[in-house]
């Protein structure tokens, strides 16, 4: 069986903060599944990261005996082509896409390759949600495959070819209206759909995510495992563990784990001006052109918006920040701190980690050491550079 490692790509790690503070490139969600997870139905093997220092104690690297380990940019999602010019790398030869290594095997100093192709990439932070109309596509292909989906209630109104409707077992659906004319809708297992809720595809439910009474989703949008959402969602990326679960408005827009919006809480994707946005980029220390005019709310893990919180376009938020009272926070919140617009201060982390034990512990998974021990490096890996 192959060893496989995918691997950080510096550049790639950099633009996709601050979800990359706590995951490896692989375990970010895209479409349905983790990267990870696509390449493991891609290619078969054994598995492991090559990232930061800091992440391999909860993702480690694994290296082969015989040194012929097979090494692939964890930004990089699989296909047909790709997956053929992978497999037929010689021993330590590489592949280059725009002069830059996507593949490779062993240490890599052998012959190199050109890849012409042009495969489906993360080299931004916005591109989850902007590519996430084909990633969401091509996974639903890939699971549904030869399988049979339950049954939809008739309570539900189903509109379009039923073929582009797919519920796991354990999922519940009662009394929604879902779009399947414009793309897939994916329902996961123990998922739930309450009565009322509107949903046009692409859409990914994953398991025990929960859409409120009288939601609006519109695609292209992933609730990741785990995720409780209502009001108005659109072209929107929910790690996993996430409640956006009263009315307001989130679009165009990422959030990491375990986080919480609060009811009310509100999101700009678009300026007054309908004018071409700016993003604080983190690993640069300042504002970039992104060419898009929709670009909502990017949140790390583990952070919080009380209630009414309104977001102006394009904000960034970092991890473990945790934001009330009234008016716009500023377009870009510093990990680890706590305030409101009267001003932000650093969190103290034994109040973090006592409220973060807690809201683990109501999806009954536990804040390990390890994950304090990865959070506190993060930390005073940022004091240090700030």
């Amino acid at each position: 069986m192959r060893n496989i490692i995918l691997f950080d790509p510096v550049k790639a790690r950099q633009e996709l903060l601050p979800l990359t503070f706590t995951r490896p490139v692989a375990m970010i969600r895209f479409g349905i599944t983790t990267i990870m997870e696509k390449w493991q139905r891609a290619i078969e093997g054994t598995y492991s990261f090559d990232t930061q220092d800091y992440l391999s104690i909860k993702y480690p690297l694994v290296l082969s005996p015989d040194g012929d380990d097979l090494h692939i940019a964890a930004n990089i999602c699989p296909d047909e082509k790709l997956i053929d010019a992978i497999l037929s790398l010689d021993p330590e030869a590489s592949l280059l896409l725009n002069n830059e290594t996507i593949a490779y095997r062993g240490n890599g100093e052998g012959d190199s390759v050109t890849y012409t192709g042009s495969p489906l990439a993360l080299n931004h932070i916005w591109d989850l949600f902007m590519l996430n109309d084909e990633a969401l596509r091509r996974d639903f292909s890939s699971l549904t495959a030869g399988r049979e989906s339950q049954p939809l209630s008739d309570s539900c109104r189903l509109i379009g070819d039923p073929a582009n409707l797919f519920i796991e077992k354990g999922a519940s659906v009662e009394g929604a209206i879902i779009n399947v004319a414009k793309g897939p809708v994916y329902i996961g297992q123990d998922a739930e759909i309450m009565e009322g809720a509107c949903l046009r595809g692409p859409i990914a439910l994953c398991e025990h995510a929960v859409i409120n009474m009288g939601a609006k989703i519109y695609g292209a949008t992933t609730l990741g495992p785990h995720c409780k959402v209502g009001g108005e969602i659109n072209n929107v990326v929910m790690t996993g563990y996430s409640n956006k679960a009263h009315d307001g408005f989130l679009g165009n827009a990422v959030i990491g784990e375990w986080c919480n919006l609060g009811a009310g809480c509100t999101a700009s994707n678009l300026k007054n001006t309908y004018g071409s946005i700016k993003l604080w980029s983190i690993s640069e220390e300042r504002f970039v052109r992104t060419g898009l005019q929709f670009c909502g709310l990017i949140m790390g893990d583990h952070s919080k918006a009380g209630i009414n919180t309104m977001f102006n376009t394009a904000t960034v938020v970092g991890v473990g920040v945790n934001f009330y009272g009234p008016g716009f926070p500023r377009t870009y919140l510093t990990s680890f701190t706590q305030g409101s617009t009267a001003g932000m201060h650093d969190m103290d982390m034994d109040a973090f980690f006592d409220t973060a034990s807690k809201v683990m512990a109501r999806r009954n998974i536990p804040l390990t050491e390890i994950d304090r021990e990865i959070l506190i490096t993060l930390r005073q890996q940022l004091l240090d550079i700030s």
